[in-house]
């Protein structure tokens, strides 16, 4: 018996570090090839470089105007991801308390809405962008993400409320708590962990997206980091090297933040896993 454990223990860890391998074999690919020149690139992809070759991200860093597309990038994913959190919160709450059947309904809707692919609402949502004329805004473009993502925000929040006993709220209304006061001092602190796991999928979420971006924003002074890493590509030909060390330059602020908060991370998605 403790044999086959062994056996299947072996089995499991060779099959997790060839995943593992797999997975950051494209990202090591792209760091190494980064420190090359395009004609040691073009020659041999696996090749280590001759020398470091910093100067391609200085030369990267001027080109992307690293600094502006990396602020727009932050804030516009702190503004959506806070504008979903606050409404999702207090939707998925009184939902959850208020026991209708209008309420149901309007939970269903926001469930059905999660199962409409982007592609099919892509043409009437950039038509809308023009009638509210909010092209070009990064503030209007945060409103967008919000919109998209608060439908599987209200139903994580309304799964996760339901652990919350309702005693403590009724305790708060002796009080003197309305509701809004009741929700802010007395529900959503006990929201952390399900509010960890939503702000952190959704900014990578917003982080990585490219094509709504790329659709709302045309001015290159509002330019996320991967649309001024689109900027690179030329029609004729594309600094490959340039291009590598800007998606190892946006990829940066997500590894580092995901190394300092790990634990957070983990254990947010975890908590909201067991108790949503």
């Amino acid at each position: 018996m403790r044999k086959k454990k062994i056996i299947f223990n072996i089995f499991v860890y060779t099959f997790l570090c060839i995943a593992a391998i797999f997975c950051l074999l494209p990202l090591w690919m792209a760091l190494v090839n980064s420190f090359k020149t395009n004609g040691e690139m073009l020659t041999n992809v696996m090749s280590w470089p001759s020398r470091l070759r910093f100067e391609n991200y200085v030369r990267t860093f001027d080109k992307m105007n690293y600094m502006r597309s990396l602020f727009n990038t932050i804030f516009l994913s702190t503004l959506s991801v806070s504008v979903m959190v606050v409404f999702s919160a207090l939707a998925g709450w009184k939902l959850c308390r208020t026991k209708t059947k209008l309420s149901s309904f309007i939970l269903a809707l926001f469930i059905f809405s999660m199962l409409i692919p982007f592609s099919s609402i892509m043409i009437p949502l950039y038509k809308l962008v023009l009638i509210l004329k909010i092209k070009n805004s990064l503030i209007g473009l945060s409103f967008i993400y919000a919109g998209m993502g608060v439908s599987m925000a209200i139903f994580l929040y309304h799964g996760f409320v339901k652990s919350i006993p309702i005693e403590l709220e009724e305790a708060a209304a002796i009080d003197g708590c309305n509701a809004f006061q009741t929700f802010f001092y007395v529900v959503f602190p006990m929201l952390k962990p399900i509010t960890v796991t939503i702000v952190i999928t959704n900014i990578l979420w917003i982080w990585n997206d490219f094509l709504l971006p790329l659709i709302i924003i045309s001015d290159n002074k509002k330019y996320t980091l991967l649309l001024s890493t689109n900027t690179l590509f030329g029609q004729y030909s594309s600094d490959w090297t340039a291009i590598l060390s800007a998606l190892i330059l946006a990829a940066l602020p997500v590894i580092v933040f995901y190394s300092i908060f790990q634990k957070n991370i983990l254990k947010g998605i975890s908590d909201g896993a067991l108790k949503g």
